[in-house]
């Protein structure tokens, strides 16, 4: 599979509504991250409270700031520290440790320098809750 993000976590809670619900996962880290999915995905994974999952992220999907964000619809908002970076042309690749996990943001080499980002920094990755997939562990 090509997506680097791959949380392993367990379901706290489902909230169905219409067409899709929301899934709020315990990270193994001790975070929760919701992930919007359809309510046919909730009923063909058979998803319940206490379900182990794997929360999916591809990185391209992993916005980076460098302090907490208010006043942001983005619900998924997770602490870490910078581990590395890889930096081409134009587009960067952003290793960060979160508690239990290393994410991967793809970033543009702009926004690295405009932000300052390097290894040992503080940032926190925002992630939507429509970007996040879920597979049963």
């Amino acid at each position: 599979m090509s997506i680097r993000n791959q949380l392993p976590g367990t379901v706290t809670t489902v909230t169905p509504g219409e067409a899709m619900a929301t899934v709020k996962v315990r990270l193994s880290g001790g975070q929760t991250l919701t992930a919007a999915v359809t309510r046919d995905a909730v009923e063909d994974l058979n998803l319940g409270e206490g379900s182990p999952v794997r929360a999916l992220v591809k990185s391209t999907e992993v916005s980076l700031a460098t302090a907490p964000v208010e006043g942001l619809s983005i619900r998924n908002q997770l602490p870490g520290t910078v581990t590395g970076i890889t930096t081409g042309e134009a587009m960067a690749s952003v290793r960060i440790g979160v508690q239990g996990a290393e994410l991967t943001a793809a970033i543009t080499k702009d926004a690295v320098t405009d932000l300052g980002i390097s290894a040992g920094i503080p940032v926190v990755a925002l992630i939507k809750s429509t970007e996040v997939s879920l597979e049963t562990a």
